[in-house]
């Protein structure tokens, strides 16, 4: 990949999983930067694309540090080959994702999902030297019938930030606290308050709260990466 000056955004035409093309775009990030960043979008068939609101913001933090951030559509999302599988195949889009940034910028890796793409990726990322650094946005416990599980978690062993809404229906406090008493250290909660999973407000406080979710992963990657 040649040498880019400034941040854009290119869409990806090489990214191949197993079931075939997978879409993606990529933020440029600087020449310079000392680590790439993926993010990973939402449950496929409730309509989780690459373009969703949280993965979005998710992007803009990373690349307010000038790292490259790629984002991809999982198979059978958006124009990405294949079909959806229950989250078995999706791993090995990550895998695939992974991959693609260790061939094109042989930089260590920070990744961030959002719900079911938290807990793929985060499946996905344990146990692979590459990655340096995890983020678990909304990490769902039940969600539309849709159970969750995290026996893996133990093996996380990079630093991890798990950002949730103290009013998310998927990811109930009491519930999440007990999974993550299973995150080996360095690992660091943060619950915004009055956020519902998608970060939005709640009747009660109606503002949205993906500003408050973006200062505590920017918080969390200045202190633990010294990033500026």
């Amino acid at each position: 990949m040649p040498p880019s000056t400034t941040s854009h955004v290119r869409a990806i035409e090489d990214l191949y999983g197993p079931a075939g093309r997978l879409e993606a775009v990529l933020n440029t990030g600087s020449d310079d930067a000392p680590y790439t960043a993926l993010v990973c979008h939402p449950h496929p068939p409730s309509g989780g694309t690459l373009h969703n609101k949280v993965v979005y913001n998710a992007m803009k933090v990373f690349s307010s540090f000038g790292l490259p951030v790629l984002r991809f559509n999982f198979r059978g999302a958006g124009l990405s080959e294949g079909v959806y599988d229950d989250g078995h195949g999706e791993q090995n889009d990550v895998r695939a994702a992974l991959e693609w940034l260790e061939l094109n910028f042989r930089k260590p890796i920070l990744f961030a999902g959002f719900s079911f793409g938290a807990n793929i990726g985060l499946r996905a990322c344990c146990g692979d030297i590459r990655v340096k650094g995890t983020i678990g946005l909304g990490l769902p416990i039940n969600a539309e019938g849709r159970e969750y599980t995290y026996s893996f978690l133990p093996r996380l062993i990079e630093p991890k930030l798990f950002v949730i809404g103290d009013h998310d229906p998927f990811a109930l406090r009491e519930q999440i606290e007990q999974v993550l008493q299973k995150s080996p250290p360095p690992s660091e909660t943060v619950w915004i308050e009055g956020a519902d999973h998608f970060f939005q407000g709640i009747p009660e406080s109606p503002s949205p709260k993906l500003d408050a979710m973006k200062r505590a992963m920017q918080t969390w990657l200045t202190k633990t990466y010294n990033l500026s």
